[in-house]
């Protein structure tokens, strides 16, 4: 069937970043927009301050502030301010912190009343977005009280890569504390629905890293592997293919992450670092568990390059087309649901296969 180009809304990150100059290096390509329309959430001043430090960019668009006047042809800016902004790339200021919030707030409140169909944002400054009208410590924990869901997954993917995290930015200091049976539960099924509908695999297998070194040696190095993480493996196998826990260290270095469709990690650092090493600047970091869907890049602001024309865009271009395919999955699998008898993708049909994998074939 063929898919209607959706509209992707695009937030400008720090707009002493690199986000914006990533927005332009990946729109000059004319033939992003044969998969998707493209709605930048910004003002036109600063678009332009950015697009004269790009000489050879073929970066074009049309402005509006009417979703009744989005042009399927080609860029559009969403004219969010018409403030004078003070743009200083490479600072870290007040400012900048204060509209790339405007930006994230308009083009997530579209989101939320489906006038675009996902959205792509550009990396944030935690320090300077943080307020008493914006108390988040990231898009994530954002976006999942402005759907209001129970809970959500950050889960990294690059490929056939896939890694979630059970805490995302929290200190070293407290990690072990915020480790608990009923997360892990929570987010596994996060993850193997997340798995199912957006990513069109069947009957994912899910690996568990433990937490302490070499899984806690059977309780001999801490003890949360066998009183936590082992009985919520053992409760979210009764509806999902899940094993562990594995030993960190090892799991990555023996290349074990192939035999899985996605691995969950206990923490930021523990699963990030092999993400990022294994990705290759192309990871994307996907909110799993919203109804609607968002991606960005797997980096953050940059600024010791912003305004440079350094930024290398592969993992922006990544979150667009990460973005498109998640939203063209869900409808197939809508689809589906809605009409059994209709002839399904393998990977779909394969659900209903009543197979049982024994841990030790893994």
């Amino acid at each position: 069937m063929q898919q209607q180009r959706p509209l992707i809304g695009i937030t400008t990150g720090d707009l002493n970043g690199i986000g914006i100059e990533l927005i332009i290096k990946t729109f000059s390509d004319h033939r992003v927009l044969e998969l998707c329309t493209p709605v930048i959430f910004a003002s036109n001043k600063v678009i332009n301050f950015y697009r004269k430090s790009i000489p050879e960019t073929n970066f074009n668009y049309q402005s509006t502030k009417d979703f009744n006047r989005i042009s399927h042809k080609q860029v559009n800016i969403f004219n969010c301010w018409e403030d004078e902004v003070a743009i200083t790339p490479g600072q870290l200021t007040e400012a900048a912190g204060l509209y790339a919030v405007k930006s994230l707030t308009a083009a997530t409140e579209a989101l939320r009343d489906k006038k675009i169909q996902g959205l792509v944002t550009a990396p944030i400054h935690k320090k300077n977005t943080q307020s008493v009208s914006f108390n988040f410590t990231g898009h994530t924990p954002y976006l999942k009280h402005v759907f209001g869901v129970s809970d959500v997954l950050m889960l990294m993917a690059a490929e056939d890569l896939r890694v979630g995290l059970v805490t995302e930015h929290v200190p070293v200091s407290e990690i072990a504390k915020n480790i608990t049976r009923d997360t892990i539960v929570s987010k596994l099924n996060i993850l193997k629905d997340s798995l199912i509908k957006d990513f069109g695999i069947g009957k994912p297998k899910i690996a568990v890293l433990g937490l302490n070194p070499h899984a806690g040696d059977e309780g001999l190095i801490g003890k949360e592997e066998e009183e936590i993480i082992k009985p919520a493996i053992k409760e979210a196998k009764h509806n999902m293919l899940v094993f562990g826990p594995y030993s960190a260290d090892a799991f990555f270095a023996r290349g074990q992450q192939g035999k899985f469709d996605a691995v969950l990690a206990m923490y930021h650092d523990q699963g990030l670092i092999p993400f990022k090493s294994l990705s290759v600047g192309e990871g994307v970091n996907y909110t799993a568990g919203l109804p609607a869907v968002r991606t960005s890049p797997d980096h953050g602001t940059a600024f010791d390059i912003a305004g440079k024309n350094k930024a290398d865009a592969s993992s922006f271009i990544a979150s667009i087309y990460t973005c498109i395919d998640i939203i063209n999955n869900r409808s197939e699998y809508e689809e589906n649901r809605k009409n059994p008898m209709k002839k399904v993708a393998p990977a779909i049909l394969a659900n209903a296969v009543d197979e049982k994998i024994e841990e030790s074939e893994v």
